[in-house]
């Protein structure tokens, strides 16, 4: 009898038994000694305890669960530490073990990934019904207390799938008493969220106000660059807000002017994080690193070093975001991180298994041995939206403006994303739109906060039809209106293309990508076509219509 329960068990968890099960088999005294003895390999099997499946069939609700989709991550031997206590002697994991079981990631409601009745109400009032594949991954693994690395094509839900964790265990809607309060800590914040752009820093305040209903908004605070200083710091004293989101270098300033105690913090969030590893943002990064999450005298003795995992485990908790994962990202996530994984749709690995992707060499020159053996080429089902048809046409660099326009009535679109590389040419198209009759307005980083916020809304309320920009806009803003984009300069490589084509075709839409060009240019397009694995289909605009040519 003990042996036919130990098998069957054995059958049902997939022939294999992680460390935690081990406890309750050491009871039946026959495997006693070899489950003990096992036990320190990592894993179990049925070989390895000497008995043969002889089960050949299950029944229908133990056959549904091995078909639920649930994956296991084994343990290293590395992770696993002994602990004597008294005269027994048992095996314990640390708080981040990487022995998890991954979200069900074809989850038909938010309540099975494990927020609280209060988030999941709320959720629903606002229309959110369904978590998208990324979500039903995320939640629950970062519920879990896992360091994450977040990657997903734009437009796919990344913000909702941080955010959800982070109102369940922190503020009104977790359903618990927190006040956040440390020895030391004034301000009760719990959560730092940074984002590289203005506008995404607003976008993500938005969504959090969302969820936390006008009663409960004020615990959220924005803090970023280009808005009054003082009247932050003020609504920081007075409003006590749980969760801070801002850009580095309104961050780092009121950290450093003392206005911001984040060292009890419990997340970090680094929203587009290959953007924040720019130089213009190293120093600002390295001091919200160094104090968010960092308690005061946690650096004392060897052990407790700064790098040691168990500091950085009990000090806070780091989540990282992007579209892309390129070789910087994966070093940055080892360094800040305490064992991350890699959060993808339907899947979720130990981040030193994945190859990073890169962006593609566009330059012509042959890449050397460092480049070739960190950057692999990047699969587009994870950084571009499935719904998207790509085209490219050839023109004259004098005439692209006007084959915009062309493109723009020739496909119908009402909101359009138009992208240059340099600042000084957006004045000039918008001043040629204008004068065909097409509304037009440009965005970049030289307008002022207030001016910029009032371009985006009358792009979202239509009274602007094409949106010409540059860089700004094609990280973490959510336009769900834009219906095409356009390259009038082509981007400088295959992660810069990923994250412009990714302002349309949000979460399932149908969305266009058109780049227009010069000939001497199409082998970029070529390079880039091959470097993301798609199709960018030539056409032409002729009679009003989109035609396709031959290459």
């Amino acid at each position: 009898m003990p042996v036919l329960v130990l098998t069957r068990a054995l059958l049902l968890v997939g022939d294999s038994l992680s460390l935690r099960n081990v406890s309750q088999f050491t009871r039946i005294a026959p495997f006693r000694d070899k489950v003990r003895f096992l036990s320190d390999s990592g894993s179990l099997t049925l070989a390895s305890l000497g008995l043969k499946s002889e089960v050949k069939t299950v029944s229908a609700n133990e056959k549904n669960k091995l078909q639920q989709g649930v994956s296991t991550i084994e343990v290293p031997k590395s992770r696993v530490k002994k602990k004597v206590s008294g005269n027994k002697t048992g095996l314990i994991k640390e708080r981040n073990p990487i022995d998890i079981k991954t979200a069900p990631f074809a989850a038909e409601s938010f309540s099975e990934l494990g927020p609280p009745p209060l988030l999941v109400e709320r959720l629903e009032e606002e229309g959110f019904t369904v978590p998208t594949d990324v979500q039903a991954a995320a939640v629950p693994t970062v519920l879990k207390n896992h360091d994450v690395v977040i990657q997903s094509y734009t437009g796919s839900g990344k913000t909702l799938a941080y955010v959800l964790p982070i109102l369940s265990q922190a503020g009104p809607l977790s359903g618990e008493i927190s006040n956040g309060c440390e020895t030391g800590n004034k301000v009760g914040i719990e959560a730092v969220i940074v984002a590289p752009s203005r506008e995404l820093g607003m976008q993500i305040v938005r969504e959090v106000e969302k969820l936390l209903g006008p009663a409960d908004k004020k615990l959220v605070q924005q803090l970023v660059g280009g808005a009054n200083r003082s009247r932050q710091e003020e609504a920081l004293r007075k409003n006590k807000p749980a969760i801070v989101v801002g850009t580095p270098g309104r961050i780092a300033e009121i950290s450093a002017a003392g206005k911001l105690p984040t060292h009890g913090c419990r997340y970090l969030v680094l929203d587009e994080v290959d953007q924040l590893l720019a130089v213009n943002f190293r120093e600002d990064m390295q001091r919200i690193l160094d104090h968010v999450g960092r308690r005061p005298g946690a650096s004392g003795g060897e052990s407790n070093s700064p790098n040691s995992p168990l500091v950085k485990r009990s000090a806070r908790q780091t989540i990282m975001v992007s579209a892309t994962v390129p070789f910087s990202v994966i070093r940055a996530a080892r360094s800040w991180g305490c064992d991350p994984l890699l959060v993808q749709a339907n899947k979720v690995v130990p981040l030193e298994s994945v190859p990073p992707s890169g962006p593609v060499n566009i330059s012509g020159t042959p890449p050397t041995a460092s480049s070739s053996s960190n950057v692999q080429a990047m699969p587009s089902v994870q950084s571009l939206p499935p719904n998207l048809q790509h085209y490219y046409t050839i023109t004259r660099i004098q005439h692209k403006v006007d084959m915009l326009r062309r493109c723009v009535h020739a496909l119908d679109a009402k909101c359009v994303i138009a992208f240059m590389n340099h600042t000084k040419q957006l004045k000039d198209a918008v001043f040629k739109l204008e004068a065909r009759g097409m509304k037009a307005a440009e965005l970049h980083g030289d307008l002022s906060k207030l001016v910029r916020s009032t371009i985006l809304k009358k792009f979202r309320n239509g009274e602007v039809r094409v949106l010409l920009t540059n860089e700004l806009s094609a990280r973490g803003l959510d336009l769900p209106e834009c219906d095409l984009v356009v390259n009038l300069g082509l981007p400088t490589d295959s992660v810069h293309y990923a994250h412009r084509a990714g302002r349309t075709g949000r979460l399932g839409r149908k969305g266009t990508v058109v780049t227009i060009c010069e000939d001497p240019e199409v082998f970029v397009v070529k390079k880039l076509q091959k470097q993301l694995s798609l199709s960018i289909q030539a056409c032409e605009f002729s009679d009003g219509n989109l035609v396709i040519t031959e290459d």
